[in-house]
């Protein structure tokens, strides 16, 4: 039997109950990756279409990573997909203090001299065009340029504190 979420108490929503929350919410893995020397990477899970007249994209990043400083002055990144085999790819991306982009990571210099991983589902080349600081973080508005995409695979999601991936059944439901 599950719980009636109309049974549980009314908390506030500081900072612990509001992550016991948000952990709820499944969100997509990707990899930004900034140009650089060295170049930059992290994994997020806030990646999310914004607009798509004119066509711009968003992802977050604390002010507090290594790769922000980079990100902050970068004119392009590049947002990858992850596909649920690279949960070890997102690891490392996740990682600190490490080379992100030694072996075994898998990757080439794209357009504008951004890093591109291999076998992402997809990725997108995109110019910054602002941004946002709100608290502890920054809301990257960027607008895609280039994009490429596999037409099969499963992408990686990221729910309850681990990595998931979508059930074919339940995609089946869908279609």
């Amino acid at each position: 039997m599950t719980a009636d979420p109309q049974q549980e108490p009314i908390v506030d929503a500081d900072t612990s109950s509001l992550r016991r929350v948000l952990r709820q919410q499944a969100n997509t893995v990707t990899v930004v990756t900034a140009p650089g020397t060295p170049p930059v990477g992290f994994t997020a899970t806030s990646f999310t279409s914004v607009s798509l007249e004119p066509p711009v994209v968003s992802f977050c990043l604390g002010l507090a990573s290594s790769a922000w400083p980079t990100v902050a002055r970068s004119r392009h990144v590049a947002v990858h997909l992850l596909a649920q085999h690279q949960r070890d790819l997102a690891r490392t991306f996740a990682a600190t203090g490490i080379d992100r982009f030694a072996h075994p990571t898998r990757w080439r210099v794209g357009p504008e001299a951004v890093p591109i991983l291999d076998d992402a589902l997809a990725w997108l080349l995109c110019r910054v065009v602002d941004r946002v600081v709100v608290g502890d973080h920054a809301i990257v508005l960027a607008e895609p340029e280039l994009l490429r995409h596999a037409h099969v695979g499963s992408p990686l999601l990221y729910h309850r504190g681990g990595f998931a991936g979508v059930d074919p059944v339940d995609r089946a439901a869908v279609a």
